[in-house]
């Protein structure tokens, strides 16, 4: 197990090495006529990008002003960053904002986490139909409309759901809970029914690391003794690594980001403070009365707030493994 182990250390530092080693090449028109080709087929994606994604952020300057779409743009009168104090002092944004980032972060760690070992779980079966039917079922779930999960959810923890009947039939609890008025639930109910949905598929990229593992180390491990617990604790999560914080890194910008289908579908009144988020309270706040520049300024301060997590996590993720996207 030990010269197992050591062998790992040893591929990655030398990995790490040659990444370090590598020169990087310089730009040069001999270069761009080599890859012309390239770089005409990238046109479309990057035009995609600058008018969907870059384009777009010309009207961040609507936060700044009040907005009437009968003034237009440059008609509408300048207010300075009023709708940001206005943001700040609202109570019920700070409750939105709790919310978001309470289901974001559950839904971030807890669907990493079921990714992963399930990924682990499935990279040991060796029956290989078995395994690619597993696969597929899993796989379902991310196809299905939100619409449909939450009639199941909301089915499944009625009063009178299954979830219920097994509680009573198993003398768990003497009379049927009522799942979907309690407010404390809520986060709980709407990380699960989200990590339902996105295992399978979560699942797909840390399966395709796996499968670029060195079969020898498996061998060596085996013949030191390791057990298949061990050989996934020390062989396939260490190779793996990479890839879960470069992940991490990627997703952790999405923590704000979580959008308002689940919370609106799966919430009530009773829950009404527990379901609110950011989007849905931009929505109702914002668009939904009419006050643009409001909702405008919702976006900007979610927008700063990802790149703050990006930026921070991949400075924690650099100094402390070595590893960044940037």
């Amino acid at each position: 197990m030990e010269s197992s182990k050591a062998t790992t250390v040893e591929q990655q530092s030398q990995l790490k090495g040659r990444l370090k080693k590598t020169p990087k090449k310089k730009i040069t028109w001999k270069r761009i006529k080599q890859q012309k080709l390239l770089i005409f087929l990238s046109i479309p994606f990057v035009a995609w990008l600058v008018v969907f994604a870059y384009t777009p952020l010309i009207g961040w300057l609507v936060a700044f002003q009040d907005y009437k779409p009968q003034n237009g743009f440059f008609g509408s009168e300048w207010v300075g960053i009023d709708h940001f104090i206005t943001l700040f002092n609202d109570s019920l944004f700070y409750t939105a904002l709790k919310n978001t980032l309470g289901m974001g972060i559950l839904g971030l760690v807890f669907g990493t986490g079921t990714a992963i070992i399930f990924a682990l779980l499935l990279n040991e079966l060796r029956f290989s139909k078995f395994k690619k039917f597993t696969q597929t079922i899993s796989y379902l779930p991310h196809f299905v409309s939100w619409v449909v999960v939450a009639n199941l959810v909301t089915t499944v923890l009625a009063n009178t759901g299954i979830v219920n009947n097994i509680l009573q039939f198993l003398n768990l609890i003497d009379s049927p809970i009522n799942f979907m008025s309690s407010p404390n639930m809520f986060w709980g109910i709407v990380t699960g029914a989200e990590v339902w949905k996105s295992t399978g598929w979560n699942a797909i990229i840390y399966l395709a690391a796996m499968t670029s593992i060195n079969e020898e180390m498996y061998e060596a491990a085996h013949v030191d003794g390791a057990n298949r617990f061990q050989q996934m604790w020390h062989i396939t999560l260490p190779a793996i690594k990479p890839i879960i914080i470069i992940l991490m890194i990627m997703n952790i910008g999405n923590v704000i980001n979580i959008g308002f289908e689940r919370q609106m579908l799966l919430g009530n009144n009773i829950v009404a403070d527990a379901a609110i988020v950011i989007e849905k309270y931009a929505l109702d706040y914002g668009i939904s009365m009419f006050r643009y520049s409001f909702g405008t300024a919702i976006g900007i301060f979610k927008s700063v707030i990802s790149i703050i997590l990006i930026f921070t996590f991949n400075r924690i993720a650099k100094k402390t493994s070595d590893i960044s996207v940037m």
